[in-house]
């Protein structure tokens, strides 16, 4: 065990030395910082409400996610295809596994570092009267979740193309899927010719229901077991893939 602690950790920090050596890592931090604060202030109304909540913070997070951090994940396993140092790193003396955990944890880092970033936020609510820091902490760890669960589509769409535009569409429909799933106009839709459980494991697929509860301050062990499960089978999905290029 002390191995695959050991390696994973040296993977991981390879990643975030690859993160922030280059401009990625500023400019990510740097545009998910304005659009968190234009999505909250300007049209989330948040002086407006009167309410001393981050509900409007918190709400744009699956549509701020769905392009930044498929923008993140591209070049996980694309850029190594591009590169050719795939062969070289599939050959190294560490695991697939290893691998696979050590990138998508990386990145998983860096983005919670950017949201980490957003404390002033929470700064300002604790100012401006006396909110129930229980829900934001709730909030905070459900979109810590759902970012991870976005990462792992795009850690796996990654792996199937060198071309990271192509990985980047790949993991902004499959997440964008995942979000709408459980949106009313589309199960609206699909109650008016669907059978009630296609419709019901339709809109089981989806983030939104579960992100939602969080955001409210309601953690379920359901919403965490949800989301656990999407990040376990999109990382499995992705070694099958690096499994087969290996074996080919």
């Amino acid at each position: 065990m002390s191995r695959f602690v050991r390696n994973t950790k040296s993977i991981i920090r390879r990643e975030l030395a690859g993160y922030f050596g280059s401009p990625i890592a500023y400019v990510f931090i740097v545009i998910f910082l304005l659009l968190s604060g234009f999505f909250t202030f300007s049209v989330g109304q948040f002086y407006e409400l009167g309410q001393a909540d981050l509900r409007a913070f918190f709400q744009w997070h699956p549509w701020i996610y769905l392009f930044l951090i498929p923008a993140v994940a591209m070049r996980l396993w694309a850029e190594e295809k591009r590169t050719g140092t795939i062969e070289l790193i599939l050959t190294l003396p560490t695991t697939l596994t290893e691998l696979i955990l050590g990138k998508f944890l990386a990145s998983w880092l860096f983005v919670g570092l950017a949201l980490l970033l957003t404390f002033p936020l929470v700064l300002s609510v604790v100012y401006l009267g006396e909110p129930d820091l229980g829900a934001i902490l709730s909030g905070y760890f459900g979109s810590v979740l759902l970012a991870g669960a976005y990462l792992s589509v795009g850690s796996m769409t990654s792996s199937l193309t060198r071309n990271q535009v192509v990985s980047f569409i790949l993991s902004v429909v499959i997440c964008l899927f995942l979000v709408l799933a459980g949106w009313p106009p589309v199960t609206d839709a699909l109650s008016g010719w669907a059978p009630v459980w296609l419709v019901d494991v339709v809109a089981g697929f989806s983030f939104m229901p579960h992100f939602v509860s969080m955001e409210r301050g309601v953690v379920d062990l359901r919403d965490l077991v949800y989301y656990v499960s999407v990040m376990l089978f999109m990382l499995f999905a992705n070694g099958v893939i690096l499994q087969n290029r290996k074996s080919a």
